[in-house]
C-alpha cells in the first residue's frame, strides 16, 4: 500500500476514522492497532532487534535473567507472556512491539518530540482481526472460543507455554495482537496493546509487506505537526495523561513552554 499524505487536521481525522463502521453491531468501532513514529523512515524493529549482534539468541538470556532478578510481585502469573509483558513495560529488549488502539495516541507519539519537527512523521495502522486470520488453527481457535478479537496474556499462556514453543507452531511466520495486564496507569491511560512475531528477527513492516490490504501507513508533513501538536494539547492529549506522575508532567510542560525553532 502507497503511503497515505495528509495535508490538514480535518483530513488525518478522517483517515485514522476511515473503515471503522461495524454494521454487525451497529457502532464505530475501529480494527486497527496504531503506532505514531516521529519519523516517517523509522522501520517496525523491535528493541531486541536494535540491540544488534546475535539478538535472536540472546532473546532467553535476557529474559531469564530478568525472571530471576526482577521482584516477583511485578507479574500476575509466572507465565512467560507475563514476564514479556512486563519487561518490554519496563525497557528490556524483547521480540514486542508496542501499539495502541487509540489513533490520537498515536498522533501524540508521532508528534511529541518536537526536536523532529523537521521531518515527516508517520502512523501505521494494522488490522490485527485480519493478522489473526493467519495465525495458526491452535490460537485462531482459542480466539473464536472466546469470541474474542485480540489475544490476553492468560489466553496465551493456556495454548503457548514457551517462545520455543511459538516459533515452532507454524514454518511461515506470524504475527499475534495480545493485551498486557493492566501493570500500571502508563498501559491503562496508552490504551496499549502489544504484537509479537513468531520470528524474532523479521521486522513487522517486512512482515505486513506481503499482506498489502490490512495495513495503511499515514504520513504526516513536517510543516502540519506544530497544528497536530497545538490541537492534541487543546484537547488534553499530552504526556501528562500518557506518563502519570512527575515524570510526564515535566516532559509536558517542558515541550508545552519550548519555542517553536
Amino acid at each position: 500500500m502507497n503511503p497515505i499524505r495528509v495535508t490538514s487536521w480535518a483530513e488525518i481525522q478522517d483517515v485514522l476514522f476511515a473503515d471503522s463502521w461495524v454494521p454487525e453491531i451497529g457502532r464505530y468501532r475501529s480494527r486497527y492497532a496504531f503506532r505514531g513514529l516521529s519519523d516517517a523512515n523509522y522501520p517496525l524493529e523491535t528493541t531486541l532487534m536494535r540491540l544488534g549482534g546475535e539478538y535472536a539468541q540472546l532473546e532467553r538470556h535476557l529474559l531469564r535473567n530478568f525472571r530471576k532478578y526482577a521482584h516477583r510481585r511485578v507479574v500476575e502469573r509466572d507465565s512467560v507472556w507475563h514476564w514479556l509483558s512486563v519487561a518490554q513495560h519496563y525497557g528490556l529488549p524483547t521480540r514486542l512491539l508496542d501499539w495502541t488502539y487509540s489513533p490520537f495516541a498515536a498522533l501524540h507519539f508521532a508528534t511529541s518530540n518536537i526536536e523532529k519537527f523537521d521531518r515527516d512523521g508517520a502512523i501505521w495502522g494494522v488490522n490485527y482481526i485480519a493478522a489473526h486470520r493467519m495465525a495458526p488453527d491452535l490460537l485462531r481457535s482459542r480466539l473464536e472460543y472466546e469470541g474474542a478479537n485480540v489475544f490476553t496474556v492468560e489466553m496465551l499462556s493456556e495454548s503457548v507455554k514457551t517462545l520455543a514453543e511459538l516459533d515452532q507452531l507454524r514454518d511461515e511466520p506470524f504475527t499475534l495482537f495480545f493485551e498486557p495486564p493492566s501493570i500500571d496507569d502508563r498501559i491503562v491511560n496508552q490504551f496499549a496493546f502489544f504484537s509479537m512475531s513468531s520470528d524474532p528477527t523479521l521486522a513487522i513492516d517486512r512482515w505486513l509487506a506481503d499482506y498489502p490490504d490490512i495495513w495503511m501507513r499515514i504520513v504526516i508533513p513536517a510543516e502540519l505537526k506544530w497544528e497536530i501538536r497545538d490541537k492534541l494539547d487543546q484537547s488534553n492529549v499530552t504526556e501528562r495523561v500518557f506518563f502519570p506522575g512527575l515524570e510526564g508532567l515535566t516532559a509536558w510542560l517542558t515541550r508545552h513552554y519550548s519555542p517553536r525553532g
